[in-house]
Protein backbone atom coordinates (compact mmCIF):
# COMPACT_ATOMS: atom_id res chain seq x y z
CA UNK A 1 0.00 0.00 0.00
CA UNK A 2 1.09 3.54 -0.68
CA UNK A 3 1.62 5.91 2.22
CA UNK A 4 1.61 9.52 1.01
CA UNK A 5 1.00 11.26 4.32
CA UNK A 6 2.43 10.94 7.83
CA UNK A 7 -0.08 9.73 10.47
CA UNK A 8 -0.89 13.22 11.79
CA UNK A 9 -1.68 14.73 8.37
CA UNK A 10 -5.20 15.94 7.62
CA UNK A 11 -6.59 14.47 4.38
CA UNK A 12 -9.48 16.05 2.46
CA UNK A 13 -11.06 14.21 -0.46
CA UNK A 14 -13.14 16.23 -2.92
CA UNK A 15 -16.25 14.18 -3.75
CA UNK A 16 -17.05 15.92 -7.04
CA UNK A 17 -15.21 14.76 -10.20
CA UNK A 18 -12.32 16.93 -11.34
CA UNK A 19 -10.87 17.61 -14.79
CA UNK A 20 -7.40 16.03 -14.55
CA UNK A 21 -5.93 18.68 -16.86
CA UNK A 22 -5.93 21.04 -13.87
CA UNK A 23 -2.56 21.78 -12.37
CA UNK A 24 -1.38 23.65 -9.28
CA UNK A 25 -3.53 26.79 -9.48
CA UNK A 26 -6.67 24.96 -10.60
CA UNK A 27 -6.38 22.39 -7.83
CA UNK A 28 -5.68 25.11 -5.25
CA UNK A 29 -8.89 26.85 -6.29
CA UNK A 30 -10.85 23.58 -6.01
CA UNK A 31 -9.40 22.87 -2.56
CA UNK A 32 -10.54 26.27 -1.38
CA UNK A 33 -13.94 26.00 -3.10
CA UNK A 34 -14.88 22.40 -2.23
CA UNK A 35 -12.91 21.70 0.95
CA UNK A 36 -12.95 25.25 2.35
CA UNK A 37 -9.24 24.95 3.11
CA UNK A 38 -6.07 26.72 2.09
CA UNK A 39 -3.52 24.21 0.79
CA UNK A 40 -0.70 26.43 2.03
CA UNK A 41 -1.85 25.82 5.63
CA UNK A 42 -1.02 22.13 5.30
CA UNK A 43 -2.85 18.90 4.68
CA UNK A 44 -3.28 16.63 1.71
CA UNK A 45 -6.03 17.20 -0.87
CA UNK A 46 -7.27 14.34 -3.06
CA UNK A 47 -9.14 14.69 -6.37
CA UNK A 48 -10.58 12.00 -8.68
CA UNK A 49 -11.76 12.19 -12.27
CA UNK A 50 -15.28 11.24 -13.37
CA UNK A 51 -14.36 7.62 -14.28
CA UNK A 52 -12.43 7.30 -10.97
CA UNK A 53 -9.43 5.75 -12.70
CA UNK A 54 -7.16 8.76 -12.07
CA UNK A 55 -6.25 10.58 -8.88
CA UNK A 56 -4.30 13.72 -8.11
CA UNK A 57 -3.10 14.64 -4.64
CA UNK A 58 -1.72 18.07 -3.81
CA UNK A 59 -0.04 19.21 -0.62
CA UNK A 60 2.31 21.84 0.68
CA UNK A 61 5.82 20.57 1.31
CA UNK A 62 8.55 22.72 2.76
CA UNK A 63 9.28 25.32 0.12
CA UNK A 64 6.56 24.55 -2.41
CA UNK A 65 3.56 22.63 -3.64
CA UNK A 66 3.68 18.97 -4.68
CA UNK A 67 1.32 17.09 -7.01
CA UNK A 68 1.15 13.31 -7.05
CA UNK A 69 -0.76 11.82 -9.99
CA UNK A 70 -1.74 8.22 -10.71
CA UNK A 71 -3.61 6.60 -13.59
CA UNK A 72 -4.91 3.08 -13.12
CA UNK A 73 -4.39 0.75 -16.07
CA UNK A 74 -7.29 -1.41 -14.86
CA UNK A 75 -10.07 -0.92 -12.31
CA UNK A 76 -11.32 2.14 -10.46
CA UNK A 77 -10.99 3.85 -7.11
CA UNK A 78 -13.82 3.70 -4.60
CA UNK A 79 -15.01 7.13 -3.51
CA UNK A 80 -16.87 7.18 -0.18
CA UNK A 81 -20.59 7.75 -0.63
CA UNK A 82 -21.82 11.06 0.75
CA UNK A 83 -24.90 13.25 0.79
CA UNK A 84 -25.55 15.05 -2.54
CA UNK A 85 -24.72 18.47 -1.04
CA UNK A 86 -21.46 17.33 0.57
CA UNK A 87 -18.43 18.47 -1.43
CA UNK A 88 -15.66 16.81 0.56
CA UNK A 89 -14.84 14.04 3.02
CA UNK A 90 -12.17 14.01 5.71
CA UNK A 91 -10.05 10.86 5.78
CA UNK A 92 -7.21 9.56 7.90
CA UNK A 93 -3.92 8.77 6.17
CA UNK A 94 -4.64 5.07 6.81
CA UNK A 95 -8.03 5.31 5.06
CA UNK A 96 -6.39 7.08 2.11
CA UNK A 97 -3.77 4.35 1.88
CA UNK A 98 -6.48 1.68 1.85
CA UNK A 99 -8.50 3.59 -0.76
CA UNK A 100 -5.46 3.96 -3.06
CA UNK A 101 -4.63 0.30 -2.50
CA UNK A 102 -8.01 -0.74 -3.91
CA UNK A 103 -9.68 -1.71 -0.63
CA UNK A 104 -13.32 -0.70 -0.14
CA UNK A 105 -13.59 1.39 3.01
CA UNK A 106 -17.12 0.14 3.68
CA UNK A 107 -15.83 -3.44 4.02
CA UNK A 108 -13.18 -2.51 6.58
CA UNK A 109 -13.91 -2.63 10.28
CA UNK A 110 -11.54 -0.65 12.48
CA UNK A 111 -10.85 -1.83 15.98
CA UNK A 112 -11.14 0.61 18.87
CA UNK A 113 -8.10 2.80 19.53
CA UNK A 114 -7.37 5.59 21.95
CA UNK A 115 -7.57 9.06 20.43
CA UNK A 116 -6.56 12.05 22.53
CA UNK A 117 -9.19 14.81 22.77
CA UNK A 118 -8.68 17.75 20.41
Amino acid sequence: MLNLAPPATDVWLATLPVDMRRSFDGLLALAQEHCHRNVLEGGLFVFFNKRRDRVKCVWWAEGGLVIWYQRLEQGTYEVPSVAPDQTHVTLTPTELSLLLGGIELTSVRQRKRYRPPK
